[in-house]
């Protein structure tokens, strides 16, 4: 494909795999033009990233915290035709990115699945079913086809901005909405599945504790509700 690819990344703490997400980025999108935009990470990673001398590399580093608002500054800061998002300690999907480059020459969206046929979630039973549940209630409320609200690992379209804008605030909840505002609009939104590799031991940002745990779930619910009450 020879149209310009921008992939953002947002990072907190994720010096031990940065480096090896950037790389593999850049092995299977040749034109990629990464926008990365860490949250003043205490870890070193935003002084690790500095270390990499690549011009298709673009770094952002910013005092607050968030990860839709991460990734709206990764967007406004984008250039290409085409605008991917990955997870920052996911290298190993990097690879699944020829292939959603290639569908996206007839849909608009395409987002990696872990619930349509041949999709598999490999986290902790506690993280699969409170995801399962919060892509049921999904469904069930807005009554959408997407499978995976949740995913988060996509590429679109530049033009998807013109009738679908993520509203940046929260954490993943504010892709549900978006995807709510695209099914809407009547973009071809297309779900190819994935398998979500097992967490890496302290790299989880969704739970570090069960307190955070349940806040996220609660903000999930809400972000539902609201897109709900929005929909007319």
């Amino acid at each position: 494909m020879d149209k310009k690819i921008s992939v953002i990344l947002s990072t907190y703490n994720e010096a031990p795999v940065i480096e090896q997400t950037i790389s593999e980025i850049f092995k299977y999108v040749k034109n990629a033009e990464i926008i990365l935009v860490d949250d003043n990470s205490p870890d070193g990673t935003f002084e690790k990233v500095k270390k990499i001398n690549n011009p298709n590399l673009k770094i952002y580093s910013r005092k607050s915290r968030g990860l839709a608002s991460a990734f709206l500054l990764g967007l406004i800061n984008s250039s290409g035709d085409i605008v991917g998002w990955i997870d920052s300690n996911m290298s190993t999907l990097a690879k699944k990115f020829p292939e959603m480059l290639d569908q996206l020459k007839n849909n608009d969206i395409v987002i990696l699945s872990r619930y349509t046929q041949g999709g598999k979630d490999r986290r902790s039973r506690l993280r699969v079913l409170s995801s399962q549940i919060v892509n049921y209630i999904c469904r069930l409320i807005l009554n959408n086809k997407t499978k995976d609200h949740t995913s988060g690992i996509f590429v679109m379209k530049r033009t998807v901005l013109q009738s679908a804008v993520p509203v940046g605030y929260g954490h993943g909840e504010f892709f549900i909405e978006f995807l709510y505002k695209a099914n809407k609009e009547g973009l071809k939104i297309l779900e190819i599945p994935y398998e979500h590799p097992p967490d890496i031991e302290g790299m989880s940002k969704t739970a570090p504790n069960i307190i955070r745990f349940f806040k996220l779930g609660f903000d999930y619910f809400f972000r539902i509700m609201v897109t709900f009450f929005r929909k007319n």
